[in-house]
């Protein structure tokens, strides 16, 4: 009997620290004839393939992609799930894609059944793309957080999401007021968090729709339930910055903003992130709070250029996020394609492994959930997603010229995307597998 046993072999890749600039071999784990021996969802044996198979029961099941790149799933830190039909919308910058395309999407969402079709395609899409795992914006509408999380549940997938905070500078169709976002955070939190692999995140929109009691309730929630995730956008356009600068006259910055309330701690993860400074920075380090690098997004609606050599170099913990439907793709592997033109553009040339890390490992550890995610080592969620090098033809004419593994995650973010995902793998099930 092999006790639900189940054997995977192919090239294992995963990180186990940031591996910097020069990939250090102590920061990662490769073994190119590699294997899992997953039971009952969990990683029991991991190392090369000889081995694992000599720890598996007699007649174990055997799953083999030999050729193929087994990583941990793809950690999106940031992502709008009502955006999901309003993706590829074209805009004159941030505020005005907001009011042309956003709120009236978000409208929708006051009914239940938008919410649950638009959710079920949001997690079949994800996991198309090899995201395994997401920190998700609802709408105002605690509807909409209960859909998603009853989706992802029905997956089993470890999924991080908040009913928008909004109280002001928005349509009236969806606005809530301080106490009624307070009070809804509430239910959702105690409804939803820590069920299963579900967690919550306090999410006010971002400080210019949110009034100083919305954000003072804000704060209640992180003092009252200290291990809840904190979600919400910082510093993404210089138009919302100037704003923030006129509604909060005391504040020293954007993020200060945040600050005085209380919503910087480990957990709490800030879209954009790109017009900060020094102290910002250090500030963030500080508190532990972390940023989502979103590339697609900042280029698509002109916001600016992150410095992700100067977050690094400062110590801000680094997430990798789509931003749809700001975003213009589902896909990780295009997301890193665009991260790596960023900052090569900010003058930082982002080795491909490091990429890798900040889609993985990365974002668990923004999310606080290392115990559970992030790599292929023995203990963890068999949470992970089947790369092929050669998906297309062109990727095929090229992976054959690759000479070392650098290059072939270097083909992979820059010509890889949703083709390129193989198989994806939740709890060691197959939750998606693309047809021969």
């Amino acid at each position: 009997m092999n006790g639900g046993a189940r054997l995977i072999r192919g090239e294992l890749l995963y990180c186990l620290a940031d591996p910097g600039d020069e990939g250090s071999k102590e920061s990662y784990v490769h073994h190119e004839d590699g294997g899992l021996l997953i039971q009952m969802g969990r990683i029991v044996a991991s190392g090369s393939w000889v081995e694992v198979v000599a720890l598996a029961p007699a007649g174990t099941p055997q799953e083999d992609y030999s050729g193929r790149l087994i990583v941990p799933g793809f950690i999106d830190t940031h992502i709008h799930y009502p955006q999901t039909d309003i993706i590829a919308s074209p805009g004159h910058g941030l505020l005005d894609w907001l009011e042309r395309y956003t709120f009236p999407a978000e409208r929708r969402f006051a009914d239940p059944a938008v919410a649950e079709e638009v959710a079920r395609f949001f997690c079949d899409e994800l996991l198309r793309n090899g995201t395994t795992t997401a920190q998700v914006f609802g709408t105002v509408h605690p509807g909409s957080v209960d859909a998603l999380f009853k989706e992802a549940r029905s997956r089993q997938m470890a999924l991080v999401a908040g009913k928008v905070m909004m109280d002001r500078h928005c349509p009236d169709f969806l606005s809530d007021t301080a106490q009624s976002a307070y009070d809804d955070s509430r239910r959702l939190i105690e409804g939803w968090h820590g069920l299963g692999r579900l967690r919550y995140a306090i999410t006010p929109r971002f400080a210019v729709t949110s009034s100083e009691a919305q954000l003072e309730a804000a704060g209640a929630l992180a003092r009252e339930f200290p291990g809840v995730g904190i979600h919400s956008h910082l510093a993404e356009n210089l138009a919302e910055v100037a704003w923030v600068r006129q509604l909060f006259p005391w504040s020293r910055s954007y993020l200060d903003v945040y600050d005085h309330y209380g919503l910087l701690r480990p957990q709490a993860i800030y879209a954009h992130c790109i017009h900060l400074d020094e102290a910002d920075r250090a500030r963030m380090v500080a508190t532990g709070s972390s940023a989502a690098f979103c590339p697609t997004s900042n280029l698509f609606l002109g916001s600016g250029l992150f410095d992700l050599g100067e977050a690094l170099t400062s110590g801000v913990r680094v997430g990798v996020a789509t931003d749809v439907g700001g975003g213009t793709s589902f896909s990780m592997l295009r997301t890193l394609g665009a991260a790596y033109q960023v900052a090569h553009l900010k003058g930082y040339v982002l080795p491909a492994l490091r990429a890798f890390y900040l889609a993985t490992l990365a974002g668990a550890e923004a999310l606080g959930l290392t115990d559970e995610l992030g790599t292929l080592e023995v203990g963890k969620a068999a949470d992970f997603v089947v790369l092929d090098p050669a998906a297309t033809p062109l990727m095929a004419r090229r992976v054959a010229w690759a000479e070392s593994l650098d290059e072939r995650l270097f083909l992979l973010l820059t010509l890889g995307d949703d083709r390129a995902v193989a198989a994806t793998y939740v709890l060691g099930e197959r939750a998606w597998r693309r047809e021969p």
